[in-house]
């Protein structure tokens, strides 16, 4: 049986939190239409939690403002659940510290509401194969910010501690063209291989460093300064 799971015939399962009814209803009405399988909504962040646990989308479409828990600490306990979830940001604060602390806890993007639908929509098929998608201007804060957390002095490493995985070359060479924030269909054409293989390598990287996703992933890479390479 051919695997064609890395161009994807099944609809993307998507779920849409958000407090304001008729806004979370708008969302998830647009994307029903436009070929998603919107699995579940939710209008606060305890409720947010279960049913996310529940009905197990693939991207979790997530405001930050929200009544009972914020939407980082939604975040943070949905990906704990599922690594593999990937959260799409959508909020109306473009604020820094709102950004970083919403990549901070695991969303592999973040889109504001001034958004257009095809955004959106674009922003949703993006996340699920786990592209960092960002409002333009947001990707270099992020960014900069990792490699500002780079330059600071590690921890002192533990005597106990097993020594790094070791990587194949084309592994590091997928890693490098990550950290300078190639998307995967990039990627694949620079290096002439096929979107799947590209998600192979990733995955296969992330499960010999036990990192949990692609923002993880790019942190990693730039603290050993691949991206400058």
């Amino acid at each position: 049986m051919t695997d064609t799971s890395g161009d994807r015939q099944d609809p993307i399962k998507v779920m849409v939190v958000d407090d304001h009814p008729m806004w979370r209803d708008a969302v998830a009405r647009d994307l029903a239409e436009s070929g998603f399988e919107v699995v579940a909504t939710a209008g606060d962040g305890d409720q947010a939690v279960r049913r996310a646990k529940a009905a197990a989308p693939d991207v979790l479409v997530l405001d930050l403002n929200l009544p009972g828990k914020p939407g980082v600490q939604v975040c943070k306990e949905v990906v704990g659940e599922n690594p593999a979830l990937r959260v799409l940001v959508l909020s109306a604060s473009g604020e820094h510290a709102d950004v970083l602390e919403a990549v901070k806890s695991g969303a592999t993007g973040y889109l504001l509401k001034s958004a257009s639908t095809a955004e959106l929509q674009d922003a949703v098929r993006r996340t699920a194969v786990g592209d960092p998608v960002f409002t333009p201007g947001l990707a270099g804060l992020v960014l900069g910010e990792y490699r500002r957390l780079a330059s600071e002095p590690a921890p002192a490493a533990d005597a106990d501690e097993p020594k790094a995985p070791r990587l194949t070359d084309r592994e590091t060479e997928v890693l490098r063209l990550v950290a300078k924030g190639l998307s995967y269909k990039q990627i694949a054409e620079r290096l002439v291989i096929s979107h799947r293989t590209v998600q192979n390598h990733v995955q296969n990287t992330l499960g010999k460093l036990q990192l949990h996703n692609r923002v993880e992933l790019v942190r990693y890479a730039i603290e050993r300064g691949l991206d400058d390479e």
